[in-house]
């Protein structure tokens, strides 16, 4: 279909030309969108959980997690789940962002968070290739649901007493929710099943594959009754709109596809991101328009029925993606290793990680208003170009094991000299 280009010079939420809009705010890609009533919620790879009300104004962040969000659920109406690679799983109480809950033991990061229709559990689904099953109320652990042989990538009830999910090990298994028993293998697809959206009143379930699979299954008989795929893979995201009439669906390269439920036909196929990918799909304005997360900062809110051309997530190139032939060695290392997750700016911004500004001389574990990890909690580390150094020539799993910053390392001691100089330069006061 045609779209209709607008400027993308929007602020936090308000109307653009047709309905295109965007929720601004967030510093790192966005992995996750959720909507229920006038409340959206948005997950992000700077740790940080956005929860927006209406149409306007800026987001209530929610913060507690010490690593990127990767699942969100609401459970209730009036609650929020959260989770991702920091293994652990937030509820929050949306009308004051209270923690209500902090629910630990899975053993690996997790994708993705439901709640049953009646609102009293919580499923989790994790790397750990387990299922959780928690008690909403109380917080309580209340059983796994073990028997995937690959990681556990989606989780959907099916009411209150079945659960379906999806798996790495090319699988969609039904379960009795009660005692964690698997009732049935409803797919076995051969690649990694990434997504699973369910309509529990028409009993289909479709599912997007690391091949670019896309397939609606009958419930009741077990078989095929669409297969939709176009051949982009991996498909990342799957949504429903709320009357089960249409899904959306997301890939790796950047599309969104829309099908028609009831004659499992193609209704729209669009280049919603430049480069890809889609991460995160959900429909909101009563289902007339769908809000889509990827690499950018920002969700983009896309109306159906406007017409014309789009804009598109990801034209304004990350600061990662900088072509190396157009900046020097050192500041080509920290778009590289350091870009994502830390500024050099005195404000730090929203960032998976604290500011770089005043770097040198200064103790590890300080920088006001940034919550670390224990690990940094009274470190006697003081940054300077020996420790900088030691930090990317050993790693941080060994410099400083058990904090948030991922194990990464710079081999070349040309390169990490020429990363010091820069970071000397860029962050020093002036």
């Amino acid at each position: 279909m045609r779209w209709l280009a607008v400027a993308l010079v929007l602020a936090v939420a308000p109307a653009a030309a047709n309905g295109f809009r965007v929720l601004e705010g967030h510093g790192g890609s966005i992995h996750a969108t959720v909507v229920a009533g006038d409340l959206t919620a948005t997950a992000s790879f700077d740790n940080s959980v956005g929860l927006w009300a209406g149409a306007a104004g800026a987001p209530r962040w929610l913060e507690g997690h010490a690593a990127a969000v990767k699942a969100l659920s609401f459970v209730g109406g009036s609650r929020l789940a959260s989770a991702g690679d920091d293994q652990t799983i937030l509820v929050w109480q949306t009308d004051t962002g209270a923690l209500l809950h902090r629910l630990e033991g899975h053993q690996g990061p997790i994708l993705s968070l439901a709640a049953s229709p009646d609102g009293l559990l919580l499923a989790s689904a994790s790397w750990d290739k387990r299922i959780g099953i928690w008690d909403v109320e109380t917080g309580r652990h209340l059983r796994w649901l073990e028997g995937h042989t690959g990681l556990v990538n989606d989780v959907v009830f099916d009411g209150a007493a079945r659960l379906y999910s999806a798996s790495y090990d090319g699988t969609v298994r039904e379960w009795r929710v009660e005692d964690g028993i698997t009732v049935r293998t409803l797919v076995r697809h051969g690649f990694g099943i990434n997504r699973i959206v369910l309509n529990a009143s028409e009993r289909w379930l479709a599912y997007g594959a690391l091949d670019g699979g896309t397939r609606a299954i009958d419930l009741e008989a077990g078989t095929e009754l669409a297969d939709l795929s176009l051949g982009r893979r991996p498909i990342l995201a799957l949504a429903m709109r709320p009357d089960g009439g249409e899904i959306a669906v997301g890939d790796g390269e950047g599309y969104i596809m829309t099908v028609r439920t009831g004659a499992w036909t193609i209704a729209r196929d669009f280049r919603a991101a430049k480069g890809g990918p889609v991460w995160a799909l959900t429909y909101v304005d009563g289902g007339a328009s769908i809000l889509a997360g990827g690499i950018e900062n920002v969700a983009y809110v896309f109306p159906l029925e406007a017409t014309g051309e789009a804009p598109r997530m990801g034209e304004t190139p990350r600061a990662f993606q900088t072509d190396p032939a157009q900046v020097g060695n050192g500041e080509r290392q920290f778009l590289r290793k350091c870009s994502v997750c830390h500024s050099l700016t005195a404000d730090g911004g929203r960032k998976a990680g604290p500011t770089l500004y005043g770097l040198f001389g200064r103790r590890a574990g300080t920088v006001a208003g940034y919550t670390y990890s224990d690990a940094l909690t009274g470190s006697e580390i003081v940054w300077s170009e020996d420790t900088v150094d030691r930090l990317f020539d050993l790693g941080p799993d060994h410099v400083t094991p058990g904090s948030k910053m991922p194990m990464q390392r710079i081999v070349k001691p040309a390169d990490r000299a020429d990363l010091i100089s820069y970071l000397k330069r860029e962050t020093t006061p002036d």
